[in-house]
């Protein structure tokens, strides 16, 4: 098993002794029940990685930072998921699962046909929290950002300013991902998947989508929930530019 992971906010180099944050330290002495010496992995701001070990000085604990660790491959498409914000608690699960399959950046939006309330305070800094942990725990050098929720039309926008869009839609044409992929992320670098929440996405928006330069495209003949439909076609993305 290797060294827990937590990200630091600043840049630091070798030798440097580093403060984590007071929910790290408390996880790190009740939840894993670390102790001085320890070894820990620390990423910083830039997203150096550094091997060290754990200093513990009554309830603040740092990271002595020993060695530096190669970074892993970075993958070819930055790819940043819209998400029609779900009911109850399945944005949560989205943030979590985006981020372990190297989401680049989450952005939740509001369309006419959502029911789901991510405006209630705390929200965007509960997703912002578990994408760190997701992130920590899945072993990837950066956490992915969220952003706060936004309107459509701010979506629409969004489009115009990535290589590559592809909406799912259950009324796109039904010719399969496994043919279209890969003549549309030729030469693509940023891509933007967008779904909409559970009651999809209207006849407008779809237009609109398209009009503004996305492509629709269908993810089978069966009716995914909009928690899963969109880690589903980051993973046909993935598979199709070579990073899985």
């Amino acid at each position: 098993m290797g060294a827990t992971r937590f990200f630091v906010s600043g840049v630091f180099a070798l030798g440097d002794a580093v403060e984590l944050a007071a929910a790290d330290a408390r996880k790190l002495a009740v939840v894993l029940r670390a102790k001085t010496g320890d070894a820990v992995e620390v990423v910083d701001s830039s997203g150096r990685s550094y091997g060290g070990t754990l200093r513990f000085d009554g309830q603040r604990v740092s990271a002595v930072l020993e060695r530096a660790l190669a970074a892993p491959r970075p993958l070819r498409l930055r790819v940043t998921l819209a998400q029609g914000l779900p009911k109850g608690q399945k944005m949560d699960y989205v943030v979590e699962k985006a981020t372990e399959l190297g989401i680049a950046r989450i952005l939740p939006f509001v369309s006419s046909r959502t029911a789901g309330d991510g405006a209630r305070p705390g929200k965007l800094e509960r997703w912002q929290r578990l994408a760190k942990s997701a992130a920590q725990q899945c072993g990837r050098p950066d956490v992915p950002e969220v952003a706060a929720p936004v309107e459509f039309r701010t979506l629409v926008a969004e489009v115009r300013t990535v290589d590559l869009a592809v909406v799912p839609w259950e009324l796109a044409d039904g010719r399969p991902l496994r043919e279209r992929l890969p003549e549309l992320i030729v030469n693509a670098r940023t891509a933007l998947v967008a779904i909409g929440p559970e009651g999809g996405f209207s006849d407008e928006e779809a237009g609109a989508l398209e009009a503004s330069g996305a492509h629709l495209v269908s993810l089978g003949s069966r009716i995914l929930r909009t928690e899963t439909a969109g880690l589903v076609a980051y993973a046909a993305l993935l598979y199709a530019s070579g990073d899985i």
